[in-house]
């Protein structure tokens, strides 16, 4: 057996045959527990509690992105703890650090919204950073809240060691006087609320009942599409995207986590053998057979770029071309990811897309098999007693949700999400708006009216800065009863609980003087899904009037993170990425 170490001096493998090593050890092992020029590394691993058998053992960092304040992360440190003791037992040290979270839930609709997609960035570097400064030869990250699952995995990309992402699960729904809640339900409570179609008995009901304990928000948003979209990359356990949060299943597979990790260092397999081209393209399919969020755009590019893989937009649009919306879930939907754990799981979502040709089996995984071996015994779809999955033969939608559009109004690109529901194309006037909280005042002022084209703009990446999420105006939107008579279209994104007309991703965004940013109130604008294409219907030469005054505004921010991230991203285009000349 070869073993695996690190050099002192870059974070990349160095393969090293050494038989008296094999012979001594059989097994692998941390460099700074077997260099003997390290007294003082050893002397404080002696003094952390390890012994002289311990520190013949590979050592596995379990990150944990558990905190209190999470509904999403509230429970993953003791999911953490679970997995330190099957790392320990599998003859392996298991050793705990964190890393921060951000609840997209509660800073959605607030200021704090703008750290929220900033945070897969922190998540990333700071995993980055202790796997990196200790010489972990695995890691394994337990995760919950939508950055969480792609920071992680973009670390472990950057490391390309042994790796494994245990996601925390999916919450169990809420329920007030009957009627089935989630987390979208309150957003879209305010709307109501807001139009006077709410009593404050049913407000706070839905409010308080809406989230009723821990897991991640319970439709096919961001934080599911990302479990399913990295499981069937390879890079979690088979069901770990839809094992509930509290369940027996949920702590079967942190028991399982320390064998499949041991597996992956004698196999010496690594986050770039298993995140391929191809593996990309099995998450790229499961995202749109689910119906799953536009986030997932920014991340997988970003998640690719990682490991050294182009992924662009327009990748998204050919795996949406030819790919059918099969899953009947939230917000378009009825159901939640509890549902898909009772009919089967992710993976055998996964098996049927198999065997309808859509999925490469050929995939290795995090398992040492292949997707293929790994979903061989899963559950078999049965259409005629669920419909939690849709049969390719009657899809919920013949083709993806997720549509790549171009134009005056996007040159470099934008994302939308249409359903199916709301229509292909849309022409409105334009009700501009600078900054989402205008827009909820232009709701209480009536402002907003059938027909309309909402724009939100300098909501950027470097805009806000950090591309926040719309879920807030799009909620007060539908919530209101403008949901089917209005289009909403802006550069920042959306939470993967928004549904209507939407396009985001804009770029180039208003404040690098995309056009977005030279819009009037009244200007026509259309959007058409089908020719993939969205255009303000103003004549050049006005256009370029606009922009020759157009003056670039300042930065809202003048430290901190926030000034950082907007010195160092890339557009919505790049996924978003820092880390990039």
């Amino acid at each position: 057996m070869s073993v695996v170490r690190y050099s002192k001096n870059t974070k990349n493998h160095q393969r090293i045959t050494n038989n008296d090593i094999r012979m001594q050890l059989n097994k692998y092992s941390s460099t700074i527990t077997q260099d003997p020029t390290l007294p003082a590394s050893q002397a404080m691993l002696y003094g952390i509690g390890l012994t002289e058998h311990d520190l013949t053992k590979a050592q596995v960092g379990i990150v944990s992105t558990g905190f209190d304040g999470n509904t999403c992360n509230m429970h993953l440190n003791k999911l953490a703890e679970e997995v330190k003791i099957s790392v320990w037992d599998n003859e392996l040290v298991g050793l705990i650090f964190h890393t921060i979270g951000v609840s997209d839930g509660i800073s959605n609709g607030t200021e704090g919204m703008r750290y929220s997609l900033v945070s897969r960035e922190v998540i990333a570097d700071s995993i980055e950073t202790v796997c990196g400064a200790q010489y972990y030869d695995g890691l394994i990250a337990v995760v919950g809240c939508d950055k969480n699952m792609p920071g992680s995995i973009i670390a472990m990309g950057r490391l390309n060691r042994p790796a494994i992402m245990v996601y925390g699960g999916t919450i169990a729904g809420g329920n007030w006087k009957g009627k089935e809640l989630n987390i979208v339900s309150a957003f879209e409570a305010l709307g109501e609320k807001l139009a006077n179609k709410l009593s404050d008995e049913d407000y706070k009901g839905i409010i308080q009942n809406s989230c009723p304990g821990a897991g991640a928000c319970g439709g096919m948003y961001t934080a599911n599409t990302m479990a399913s979209a990295i499981e069937a990359l390879g890079m979690s356990l088979p069901y770990s995207s839809s094992n509930p949060a509290l369940s027996k299943e949920k702590s079967k597979e942190c028991a399982e986590a320390g064998k499949a990790i041991h597996n992956l260092l004698k196999l010496d397999l690594k986050p770039r053998d298993i995140m391929t081209r191809k593996a990309f393209e099995n998450a790229l399919t499961i995202v749109m057979a689910l119906g799953g969020s536009t986030n997932a755009v920014l991340h997988l590019i970003a998640m690719a770029k990682a490991v050294g893989i182009k992924i662009t937009q327009e990748d998204f649009q050919t795996i949406s071309d030819k790919t059918p919306v099969l899953g009947n879930l939230k917000p378009s939907g009825q159901y939640l990811m509890g549902d898909v754990h009772r009919v089967g799981g992710v993976p055998a979502v996964m098996k049927y897309l198999l065997r309808k040709g859509y999925l490469h089996g050929d995939c290795i995984t995090v398992t040492g098999k292949t997707i293929a071996e790994n979903v061989e015994h899963a559950a078999d779809l049965n259409f005629d007693t669920q419909d939690v999955i849709a049969p390719v033969e009657k899809p919920i939608k013949a083709t993806g949700h997720i549509q790549i559009l171009y134009g005056n109004l996007a040159e470099k690109g934008s994302v939308a999400k249409i359903s199916g529901k709301e229509g292909d194309a849309f022409k409105g006037k334009a009700r501009v708006f600078n900054g989402e909280f205008e827009l909820i005042e232009g709701i209480q002022q009536k402002k907003v009216r059938e027909g309309d084209v909402v724009v939100i703009r300098y909501v950027g990446p470097k805009g806000a800065p950090g591309m926040p999420e719309m879920l807030k105006p799009t909620s007060a939107i539908i919530g209101a009863g403008l949901g089917k008579s209005v289009a909403l279209i802006t550069d920042g994104r959306f939470s993967g609980g928004t549904h209507g007309f939407v396009v985001g991703h804009i770029t180039p965004e208003a404040f690098d003087g995309g056009t977005l940013a030279l819009v009037e109130d009244d200007d026509w604008i259309e959007i058409d899904a089908k020719q993939h294409r969205i255009n303000l219907l103003v004549d050049d030469a006005t256009i370029a009037k606009r922009k020759a005054s157009w003056k670039q505004p300042a930065l809202r921010v003048k430290s901190g993170v926030l000034l950082k991230y907007a010195k160092q991203v890339k557009t919505a285009a790049d996924g978003c990425v820092t880390d990039e000349e």
